[in-house]
This record gives C-alpha cells, sequence and structure tokens, in this order.
C-alpha cells in the first residue's frame, strides 16, 4: 500500500508531465474573442468622453481627437494591429455602449472614483502627464469581463506606455 505523500507526488509528477507535454490542456489566451476580433478587423473602437487635457476635440469634424491619453490609446492600437475609431459622447453613454461591446476602450480623465467604476473593467490606476500634477490616478474602461486586450493593454501601460 502506497503512502498518502507517495500517491500527491505520483499525481504531481502526471498533472506535471501533462503540461509540459501539451497533453490537450489548454488556457484561452482570449476567453472572450474580443483581441481576436480587433486585429481581424484592423479596428479598435474607442469611446472618448472630452476632459482637456487627457482628452480634447478637435474643432473640426472629422479630425481624431487629441490628449495625453488619446495619444496612448493611439499608440497602443498600433501594437495590436488597429486603428483606432473614436465614438465621442458622455461617460454614462459610452459606459452603456462598452457593456454592450460597441466600443472595446473607454477614455477620457477617467478614474477609479468614477461613478460606473463597478461596472466595467478597469486598468491599474496610472499617473498622466505634469499636466495634472501628477497626481490623479487615471484608469482606461475596458469591456467587461476576462480579457485579452485587457490584458495586453495592462501589459502596455506597464511596459512602454504606463506614466
Amino acid at each position: 500500500m502506497t503512502s498518502l505523500t507517495s500517491r500527491r507526488r505520483s499525481v504531481s509528477a502526471v498533472l506535471a508531465a501533462a503540461l509540459l507535454g501539451g497533453c490537450g490542456i489548454q488556457i484561452p489566451t482570449d476567453p472572450d474573442g474580443t483581441l481576436e476580433e480587433i486585429r481581424a478587423s484592423g479596428e479598435l473602437h474607442v469611446g472618448v468622453s472630452p476632459h482637456p487635457p487627457f482628452t480634447t476635440l478637435p474643432p473640426s469634424e472629422g479630425q481624431p481627437p487629441g490628449g495625453s491619453e488619446v495619444e496612448l490609446v493611439s499608440a497602443f492600437a498600433e501594437t495590436v494591429g488597429a486603428e483606432p475609431v473614436w465614438v465621442v459622447g458622455g461617460e454614462e453613454a459610452l459606459v452603456k455602449q462598452l457593456e454592450k461591446g460597441e466600443i472595446q476602450l473607454l477614455v477620457g480623465g477617467l478614474t477609479e472614483k468614477s461613478p460606473w467604476s463597478t461596472k466595467v473593467a478597469l486598468t491599474r490606476p496610472y499617473v498622466t502627464t505634469p499636466e495634472d500634477g501628477e497626481q490623479v490616478k487615471h484608469v482606461i474602461a475596458a469591456v467587461p469581463g476576462e480579457n485579452a486586450l485587457l490584458s495586453e493593454l495592462e501589459r502596455y501601460l506597464d511596459g512602454e506606455g504606463g506614466r
């Protein structure tokens, strides 16, 4: 009769072999398909709510918005092989579009203390440019749920894009 310890070692060895051998056990890298959809379409739909200096809208139609967070998301979109498609509006309306999957990200001087922050997935707070005295911790909102887009964005913010 084998001891409990040796049985645990056997089970651990089998699990390790299965994981190392790629025995059909796979963890999905894009569980909801958001990032795959963005790469396939070549478009990242981003809601932008005007809050200077973080996001600003141009005086004439047809031009993309500007500001530090808009620039950050534009640079991020390039890393995932997409062009940003800007949807301008108020935060509340944009959050509803985010929840419905009509847009994939939302920017605009947003913080963790926004009244709707529990309805969406937020990046970890990061401090933006000196315009805010490097004191306000801003976030970018993403579609709710576990998704590769949010992971890629977090990685980007932690690396070259984060402040």
